[in-house]
């Protein structure tokens, strides 16, 4: 089972969001489990779990573990593919965020674009590693940081970005043969705190000194 994998079939994306399947999803990444199991478990008869069952099997999100006897029925035991499923935008194509159409680096909206476009890019380069079965050289940093004031957040973002931008002039080799184009995503947001969404938009909201205007 795989830990996380995306969904870029808008007919599988719509089959995942049922409620009843997306709990049936999650019993089975805990374990392998019959038609006849789940049913206790969800609360359903057999024969609608098994209708359910089979859409997920035929989009990929489930599939055959095993089979085992039980009197004179041999039954099913499924599990799911993955332990997480994430949407990719191309799930949504004519309507997935595009990050080009627009460019502003203060602008959380276009930070969101950013992000789709990211699950969207890493999740077709999964699907053709895994179909080459190869491996995908990835990289990625994740950290938090609390900043005194408004103008340290400021001075941390001028100072990030002067120093990516020194990395890239470095090591960018746009004429070199056989090289390989990488993109590079960073992204600065508040840490989300256990209040309301409103309480919280609010407060990011309030007057604060302003960001340095960054290179485009």
């Amino acid at each position: 089972m795989l830990d996380v994998t995306v969904i870029e079939d808008s007919e599988a994306a719509a089959v995942s969001l049922d409620p009843i399947r997306a709990r049936l999803l999650a019993e089975l990444a805990a374990g392998p489990a019959s038609a006849t199991m789940l049913a206790g478990q969800v609360g359903l008869p057999r024969q609608k779990v098994n209708y359910h069952l089979k859409a997920l099997e035929r989009h990929g999100l489930v599939e055959l573990a095993g089979e085992r006897r039980k009197g004179n029925v041999t039954e099913r035991l499924m599990r799911a593919t993955a332990a997480s499923y994430v949407i990719s935008p191309l799930a949504l194509a004519a309507v997935q965020p595009d990050p080009d159409r627009f460019r502003d680096q203060f602008s959380a909206r276009w930070l969101l674009a950013l992000g789709a476009r990211l699950v969207r890019d890493v999740g077709s380069l999964i699907t053709g590693a895994a179909r080459a079965r190869k491996r995908l050289a990835t990289y990625a940093l994740d950290g938090e940081v609390r900043f005194a004031s408004a103008a340290d957040r400021a001075a941390f973002v001028e100072e990030l970005t002067a120093g990516i931008s020194a990395l890239i002039h470095k090591y960018d080799a746009p004429e070199a043969e056989g090289g390989r184009d990488h993109r590079i995503v960073v992204a600065l947001h508040p840490t989300l705190k256990d209040r309301p969404p409103v309480a919280e938009a609010e407060a990011d909201a309030r007057p604060s000194a302003a960001p340095p205007e960054l290179d485009q």
